[in-house]
């Protein structure tokens, strides 16, 4: 544990930078500790409280205008591709796509404290057609308040976390195989979580190839197009002769759908 800390307060900026960025990337690393910890160590006169900040920063914009360059360029195929690599489920993205809805560029300021939407929100900002410089406000505020706010809050409490610290140095390994442990069953958590989500929507997936032919042989088959209007506005194209029923209005106002017939719900 001990030489851990050395090493952070040696290539503590490097640590940072590609943790940050990682995680803006999508992979599900947390870097909320990370940024806490640096912060304790500027609050020590380890590190520098500026440098740390500016770090972070610009790691998470990397990240963040990568995926904004995305959307911009691939439209909605990038939200699948998000959830793809994440250990969240894909509810994220609607989730998201609520919140975008709602509050536009704003939403940007906040979704980086929720796990989940940060990577959603910037795509989906580069596929509602976003000016750059718009993204690059709002996003950079986001940005700076997220990274800061956790910064600082290692540097106002950085004699408190001395304390844990130390405390922490006294356990020794044990400390370390009880955060391997906990990180290694929270991972596992997520992963079981979204293979049996992945497990029960493939029990009722049905093929466009399979979809086709039963509209072709013309059987009684209701298609819905549920997708989101930030979706349907990016693509509007649609199955010909399905209903357009956006899935916020099925939440609060279920439309009467026929029970006599084969019902086939798209999204996404």
């Amino acid at each position: 544990m001990n030489d851990l800390i050395t090493f952070l307060i040696q290539h503590g900026y490097t640590v940072l930078f590609f943790w940050v960025l990682a995680e803006t990337l999508g992979l599900p690393i947390p870097s909320v500790p990370l940024l806490i910890t640096i912060g304790a160590l500027a609050g020590g006169g380890q590190m520098s409280l500026i440098v740390g900040i500016g770090t972070g920063v610009f790691a998470a914009f990397l990240g963040d205008f990568f995926w904004f360059f995305l959307g911009r360029q691939l439209g909605g195929r990038v939200l699948s591709q998000i959830c793809r690599i994440s250990l969240e489920p894909d509810s994220c993205v609607r989730r998201t796509e609520n919140i975008f809805a709602r509050f536009g560029a704003r939403s940007l300021l906040v979704t980086k404290f929720f796990p989940g939407l940060g990577a959603v929100s910037t795509p989906l900002a580069g596929t509602t057609g976003m000016s750059v410089l718009r993204f690059i406000f709002f996003d950079g505020i986001g940005i700076l308040l997220w990274v800061g706010s956790y910064i600082l809050l290692g540097y106002v409490f950085s004699r408190e976390l001395d304390r844990a610290l130390d405390y922490a140095l006294g356990m020794g390994r044990t400390l370390g195989l009880l955060v391997f442990g906990a990180l290694s069953i929270y991972i596992l958590q997520r992963y079981a979580m979204r293979r049996r989500f992945l497990r029960q929507l493939s029990v009722a997936r049905i093929t466009p190839e399979e979809l086709k032919r039963k509209l072709d042989a013309g059987e009684n088959v209701m298609v819905i197009d549920i997708r989101h209007a930030l979706d349907f506005d990016a693509d509007p194209a649609t199955i010909p002769g399905a209903l357009r029923i956006p899935f916020e209005r099925m939440e609060d106002q279920p439309p009467a759908i026929p029970a006599n017939r084969e019902i086939v719900v798209y999204c996404t």
